[in-house]
């Protein structure tokens, strides 16, 4: 599984690789890896939360019986969407961007979720903040939220979850 996702990985960065040559005197190839991947897992991450949101909550809250208690429809639509951008944000950076990193996958990977569960408690209290405090409409909430996000992670990521040893 891992050579193939290295394969995927490898064809990925070929595709980002090609659109790099006019931005090679702004910035680095790996920020520019980093850039093109984290804005389609952004992307991925705002489509996916949008239709979660809209079509599978159907903007209702959620009653949770087990334990009693509700869920508002911006939040469950978070807590779905979640893990599974998790997955593939970590998988984008392993195998496309931070790729000579030479720390063993399952330390990246305690590391990855470990800055993850902060970008949680970010978008959590943000888009909570955003939404009940501003009135600002839920996936508008949770694009801004992402644009904070993205620059605490970025820096974490780099210097944390894959530095070179």
């Amino acid at each position: 599984m891992m050579i193939l996702l290295a394969k995927i990985g490898k064809s990925i960065r070929r595709i980002i690789d090609l659109f790099y040559p006019p931005f090679s005197k702004l910035v680095s190839q790996q920020f520019f890896r980093y850039g093109v991947t984290g804005a389609s897992n952004v992307f991925f991450d705002w489509i996916l939360y949008s239709i979660t949101y809209n079509f599978v909550l159907q903007k209702k809250i959620i009653d949770l019986p087990f334990i009693n208690i509700s869920i508002s429809a911006h939040i469950g639509a978070l807590l779905i969407t979640f893990p599974i951008t998790l997955l593939t944000g970590f998988l984008l950076q392993k195998y496309v961007t931070f790729t000579a990193s030479n720390l063993r996958g399952q330390k990246q990977l305690i590391r990855y979720v470990s800055v993850v569960r902060i970008n949680l408690l970010i978008n959590y209290f943000g888009i909570k903040l955003l939404v009940e405090t501003f009135k600002i409409y839920p996936t508008i909430s949770k694009m801004i939220v992402t644009v904070i996000r993205t620059i605490f992670s970025y820096f974490s990521q780099k210097y944390f979850t894959f530095k070179d040893s």
